[in-house]
């Protein structure tokens, strides 16, 4: 009879290849799979690991190092660092949208337009009230409620067409960028 190598234990394999033949919990790789893994599991995440979160960057002594802050536009809280977010490889743009009406401006409006007009990033502290029991919802600010974007552990599809799943989106157009000089304690945002 003719044995195969277990699907999902090649994909692990492949995965520890990636990282350098080590488990590197803090690569964009290990996060995105430990997620999926959790969206496969959870009918409607009831209680989720406490690895699964980054630290809420207002509970952190701000360091100097290259790392990007990402803060409310509105309230200027501190929401996540860069370390957090969890790139995707771009889409093919509106054309993988066909099952939407769209309309002959919105397929040309590729004109050096930024594709991807969301973060997709790990869950972060401050997310977990609004994450248990639901599948899906909205993420607020949780320090002046604005909306910053949604969550959706069945997945969503990003404005460049790459379905990302889960998904915890947060809109550019919703946050600062805030880089950390290294000359001193100053901070630069760029808007």
């Amino acid at each position: 009879p003719r044995r195969r190598v277990n699907p999902g234990f090649q994909g692990q394999l492949k995965l520890y290849e990636a990282m350098g033949c080590a488990v590197d919990t803090s690569s964009v790789l290990y996060k995105r799979y430990r997620l999926e893994m959790l969206s496969e599991r959870f009918s409607e995440p009831q209680d989720l690991p406490r690895e699964v979160f980054a630290v809420d960057p207002t509970t952190v002594c701000q360091t100097l190092n290259t790392e990007v802050l990402y803060r409310c536009r509105k309230c200027r809280r501190a929401l996540f660092r860069s370390s957090s977010i969890l790139s995707h490889t771009e889409g093919i743009g509106p054309t993988a949208f066909a099952h939407k009406r769209i309309t002959d401006s919105a397929r040309l409006s590729g004109n050096g337009q930024e594709k991807c007009t969301s973060y997709f990033i790990e869950p972060v502290q401050w997310m977990e009230p609004a994450l248990l029991g639901v599948m899906e919802g909205q993420l607020l600010c949780p320090k002046c409620t604005s909306k910053l974007g949604s969550f959706s552990w069945r997945g969503d599809q990003c404005s460049c067409g790459r379905w990302v799943t889960p998904a915890f989106q947060i809109h550019k157009s919703r946050v600062d960028e805030v880089r950390t000089l290294p000359v001193g304690n100053f901070q630069t945002a760029k808007t």
